[in-house]
C-alpha cells in the first residue's frame, strides 16, 4: 500500500517525497489546457487562443471553487489518517463524493445556461462570442468527471499517496494531447473537438483513480453500502471546504475581472496574456504542491498532536519554496521567447514581444508567490481556512484594483505589477500573524495540540 504516515521520520523527505510527484501530478493536469492552446494557436490562428484565454478564467473559477472543497475534505481525512481513525476517514470520503457529485451536476447545468450572459460581462468581443461559448459548454459538462478525479485524488493524497495520481494524470494527458494532434492538427476539427478531448482525458484519469483504489488501496475502497454522507461530517466538509472553495475561487473570479481589462487592450493583448496565463500556471504550479504537502504533513502532525514538528515542517517548506524560485526565476528569463513562439507562429512577432515583456518582470516576482503559498498550506493544515481566505481576497482585491489602474498606463506588464502588489500586502498580513498566533505555542512540548479556533 503506497499510504504512509508523515508523524515520524524526515521532514524535508516526507516533504520533497509528497510534492515533487504532486508538482508533475499537476504539470501534466496543466498540460491539457496548454496543449489546447498550442494547438489551437498554431492551426486554428489567434482568434481561437484568444477564444480560448477568454473562457478560462469561467473554467478556472468551476474547477477551483471544486478543488478547494476537495481541500477542505483532504484536512479532515488527513487527521483523521494522522489520529489512525480510519473509519472516519472512509465516512468522510464517502461524504464527499456522494454531495460533490450532486452539486457538480447542478453546476454543469447552471453553467452551460450563463455561459453567453458570462462571457458578454466579459466584454467578449462579437466575433469570438459564439466559439468561445460552445468550448465553455462542453468543459461544464465535464464538471463531474473533474469533481470526481479531485476526490478520489484528495484521498490518496490524504493518506501520503500523491504518486499515484501522476501516473494516471500523465497518461490521461499524453492521451489529451494525441486526440488534438489527430483530430485538430490532421483532420482539422475546430475549437469544440479541443474541449472534448479535454473531458474525455479527466473522464479517463478519474476512472483510473477510482479502479486503483479498488485494487490496491483497501483502506478507501468504498462499498454500496458505505455511500451514505454523514450529516455531521457533511457539516465540518462544509465549514472547511466552503471557505476553501471561496478561498480557492477568489483568483478566478479577480482573473474574470482582470481579463475584462485585457480584453480591451485587443486581440493581441488578449492571446499574448492566455499564453503568458499558461506559464503562470505552470510556475505556480510546484508553489502550489509544495504547499499542499505542507497542508498534509501539518494535518496528519496536528492529528498525532507533533507540535515541534509541525513548526519544522512550516520552516522545511518555505525552505523548498525559496529553492525552487531561484530555478524558476533563472528558467523564464532564459526561455521566454522560445516558449511564446509555442503559442504563435512566427508571423506574429507583436504577440511575442507583448508576452516576453511581461514574463521579464514576473521572473522575479515568483519569488513571493512562493511564500503566500507556504503560509496558505500551513493555515490550511491547522484548520485556518479563514485566514487563507482573507489573505487571497486581500491579494485578488488590490491585483484587480492595481490592473485597472496600470494595464491602461503600461500595457501587459502593468499586469504582472498588480501581482507583485498583492502579494506584498498578503504577505503583510500573513506573515506578522502568524509570529503573534502561533510561533511561540508551537515550540512547546505537548502530547496532544490543543484545538484549532
Amino acid at each position: 500500500m503506497a499510504a504512509h504516515r508523515m508523524t515520524q521520520g524526515s521532514i524535508p523527505r516526507h516533504l520533497a517525497g509528497y510534492s515533487i510527484p504532486l508538482v508533475l501530478g499537476n504539470w501534466f493536469q496543466l498540460a491539457y489546457n496548454a496543449v489546447d492552446s498550442i494547438i489551437a494557436g498554431r492551426f486554428i490562428g489567434k482568434d481561437a487562443l484568444a477564444a480560448i484565454g477568454t473562457a478560462s478564467p469561467v473554467m478556472n473559477l468551476l474547477i477551483l471553487g471544486i478543488s478547494g472543497l476537495c481541500i477542505g475534505a483532504s484536512v479532515l481525512m488527513s487527521e483523521f489518517y494522522g489520529a489512525k481513525k480510519e473509519d472516519m476517514l472512509r465516512r468522510e470520503l464517502a461524504t464527499t463524493l456522494v454531495f460533490g457529485l450532486g452539486f457538480s451536476v447542478v453546476l454543469a447545468a447552471v453553467g452551460s445556461l450563463a455561459a453567453v450572459p458570462l462571457l458578454r460581462a466579459l466584454q467578449v468581443p462579437e466575433e469570438l462570442l459564439g466559439v468561445a461559448a460552445a468550448y465553455l459548454r462542453v468543459i461544464f459538462w465535464g464538471t463531474p468527471f473533474t469533481f470526481c478525479y479531485n476526490a478520489v485524488a484528495s484521498g490518496l493524497k490524504s493518506v501520503g499517496d500523491s504518486a499515484t495520481p501522476l501516473k494516471f494524470l500523465a497518461f490521461s494527458s499524453i492521451l489529451n494531447a494525441l486526440l488534438d494532434c489527430i483530430f485538430i492538427g490532421l483532420l482539422g476539427f475546430g475549437i469544440l473537438c479541443s474541449a472534448l478531448t479535454t473531458v474525455v482525458a479527466e473522464a479517463v484519469s478519474a476512472g483510473l483513480c477510482i479502479l486503483y483504489i479498488y485494487r490496491r488501496i483497501p483502506l478507501l475502497a468504498l462499498s454500496p453500502r458505505d455511500m451514505r454522507p454523514s450529516r455531521a461530517l457533511l457539516a465540518d466538509t462544509l465549514r472547511y471546504g466552503t471557505v476553501t472553495a471561496l478561498q480557492q475561487s477568489c483568483q478566478p473570479v479577480g482573473k474574470l475581472l482582470i481579463q475584462g481589462a485585457i480584453n480591451s487592450l485587443g486581440v493581441d493583448a488578449m492571446a499574448a496574456f492566455n499564453a503568458v496565463g499558461r506559464v503562470d500556471d505552470f510556475a505556480f504550479t510546484p508553489e502550489q504542491s509544495i504547499a499542499s504537502g505542507i497542508t498534509t504533513f501539518i494535518a496528519q502532525n496536528r492529528g498525532a498532536g507533533q507540535r515541534r514538528r509541525i513548526r519544522r515542517g512550516l520552516a522545511w517548506g518555505l525552505g523548498l519554496e525559496s529553492g525552487y524560485w531561484l530555478l524558476i526565476c533563472g528558467a523564464t528569463l532564459a526561455l521566454k521567447k522560445p516558449v511564446m513562439e509555442l503559442f504563435v507562429s512566427a508571423a506574429e512577432p507583436d504577440i511575442v514581444a507583448l508576452g516576453c515583456a511581461y514574463l521579464t518582470v514576473m521572473a522575479f516576482l515568483y519569488l513571493l508567490p512562493a511564500f503566500t503559498n507556504g503560509m496558505q498550506g500551513f493555515y490550511r493544515g491547522m484548520g485556518r481556512m479563514g485566514i487563507t481566505l482573507l489573505g487571497t481576497f486581500i491579494q485578488t482585491s488590490l491585483r484587480v484594483v492595481s490592473v485597472f489602474i496600470l494595464c491602461p498606463r503600461i500595457g501587459l506588464p502593468g499586469a504582472a505589477w498588480a501581482c507583485g502588489v498583492g502579494w506584498t500586502v498578503m504577505l503583510l498580513f500573513e506573515i506578522p500573524y502568524y509570529f503573534v498566533r502561533y510561533h511561540r505555542s508551537l515550540g512547546a512540548d505537548a502530547e496532544a495540540d490543543t484545538p484549532v479556533s
